[in-house]
């Protein structure tokens, strides 16, 4: 993986997450969206802004018995849909079939407490079970050009995966063609074409999703049983205003996140890491003036791009004759000097069928970008690599880690932000928020101590929203998101 034993076992420490103390073979011994209740602890008739509310949570089962083990995993969060305002919860594992979360009440009028049950422990536990086993649920194509007979093209479609684990091999054999990058040491392989030869592959695409659930399995995934809200306290709770609210500061790397990192207000994201603001089109050109914005990952940070694409004025999208939706992608405003860029990280990547040449791994991109005052670096990696062994993950991330210490030590005036994983629409054995949750905490605690990187959770700001959750946010919320980016590169 690129790290020390020592790193690995702090982060399988930060990432540990209780099971059921055995294997469940019962439905009825699953957790019960419709048995499982929470409470406010304590309610009084009215609260000041700042202050605090616990909600304690009773997991229960299908045959409404208290659960005796932890490993639930429950969403909360604080709303108010007349003042489109929201805020995350952080719910703290008791072990023992209980949970709890304390709630800031950051606005003022009325609230409610939302708990939802996205997966029950014993979910989880499944989760795990294939995250790391040789099953692989992510399919994908390679597309093989090249001369034919009588001066005639042809092409062949192969199956490929990732290369990685301890049989090394999703096909057992020697049948493959082997791509390795020399830099990190990646191995991509795919079935050997019958006419063509290895070199001759061209294009990349997603294949299939396969599922490894058996019967019983299945059951426990039904969308009865998840990411379904649980019953509770839901009266109003009355928040009245308070005065001494304080002062942030500018935002800069090197802040920690707090939970809540911020709450919405009329749509509006209002953070607790830093001071913020709202930037109009002609604020967001001058914010970007003689800047080069790199924007790495997938389709999350897409969004960001053609959110920029939209607000800064007279920016225009070179045509490099590549997928719009698969870049990369480049716009360019002349008068101002204000270049932004946007690629999709290298395989694997569950994108449609585009040139495996325009696929690259973020830690060579960053290599090859010289840095300085100018340059502005976002980065994400998540929503492609939930189908795949987290101990690649690691593998991916400290090699990213390396480029980017290397990077600030040439310049070190670079700005290097990490976009944190939001949360999905898809809440199955694909493409789980779990499995999100646990990538987030990876890149979190492997940049934790690099000094010059700014962390930026995006997760709570898409826990939290009144908008359906979904692996590409709304338009409203992804504003918020770019209003924050700005906010770090133009603090004020």
């Amino acid at each position: 993986m690129g790290i020390s034993e020592e790193e690995w076992e702090r982060l399988q420490k930060a990432l540990e997450w209780p099971s059921p103390d055995q294997e469940i073979t019962e439905l009825s011994e699953s957790t019960s969206p419709v048995h499982s209740k929470f409470s406010i602890v304590g309610l009084n008739q009215n609260y000041s802004v700042g202050e605090k509310i616990l909600v304690t949570i009773t997991a229960r089962d299908q045959k409404n018995s208290l659960k005796r083990y932890g490993g639930d995993f429950f969403k909360v969060k604080l709303f108010n849909s007349k003042l489109k305002a929201s805020v995350y919860g952080e719910v703290v594992d008791h072990r023992n079939g209980t949970y709890s979360a304390s709630l800031l009440l950051p606005w003022e009028g009325q609230a409610q407490v939302s708990v939802r049950l996205e997966h029950s422990s014993e979910v989880v536990q499944i989760l795990k079970k294939y995250r790391e086993s040789s099953f692989t649920r992510s399919h994908y194509n390679g597309h093989f050009e090249g001369p034919g007979p009588k001066k005639t093209r042809i092409s062949e479609d192969v199956a490929c995966n990732l290369k990685w684990g301890a049989d090394g091999s999703w096909i057992k054999g020697n049948c493959c063609c082997e791509y390795k990058d020399l830099k990190t040491g990646t191995v991509w392989h795919c079935e050997r074409p019958k006419k063509l030869s290895c070199d001759k592959l061209v294009y990349h695409s997603r294949g299939g999703l396969e599922s490894p659930l058996n019967h019983f399995e299945e059951q426990l995934f039904t969308k009865k049983l998840t990411n379904v809200l649980i019953n509770g306290d839901t009266q109003l709770i009355n928040v009245h205003p308070k005065t001494n609210n304080g002062t942030l500061e500018r935002c800069r790397p090197g802040l920690t996140t707090p939970v809540p990192a911020g709450f919405y207000l009329n749509d509006v994201w209002k953070s607790f890491v830093c001071k913020t603001q709202h930037f109009n089109s002609a604020q967001t050109g001058n914010c970007l003036k003689s800047k080069i914005v790199y924007l790495m990952g997938d389709s999350t940070t897409r969004q960001w791009f053609e959110n920029l694409e939209r607000k800064v004025p007279g920016i225009k999208r070179m045509d490099l004759y590549t997928p719009p939706t698969g870049g990369p992608l480049m716009a360019v405003e002349l008068a101002n000097n204000i270049i932004v860029h946007w690629r999709p990280h290298g395989v694997p990547l569950r994108f449609t069928k585009m040139p495996i040449t325009d696929l690259h791994y973020i830690s060579n991109d960053i290599d090859g970008i010289a840095g300085g005052s100018h340059a502005v670096i976002v980065f994400t990696l998540f929503a492609h690599l939930v189908f795949h062994p987290l101990t690649f993950y690691v593998h991916e991330v400290a090699k990213i880690r390396q480029s980017v210490v290397s990077l600030l030590s040439r310049a070190p005036e670079t700005l290097v932000i990490i976009k944190s994983g939001n949360t999905a629409g898809q809440k199955d054995i694909f493409q789980s928020d779990w499995y999100a949750m646990q990538l987030n905490t990876v890149m979190q605690e492997m940049f934790r101590d690099i000094d010059g990187v700014i962390y930026f959770d995006v997760w709570q700001m898409t826990s939290c929203h009144y908008l359906p959750e979904d692996i590409h946010p709304a338009a409203v919320i992804v504003a918020n998101e770019v209003d924050m980016f700005l906010s770090y590169v133009c603090p004020a």
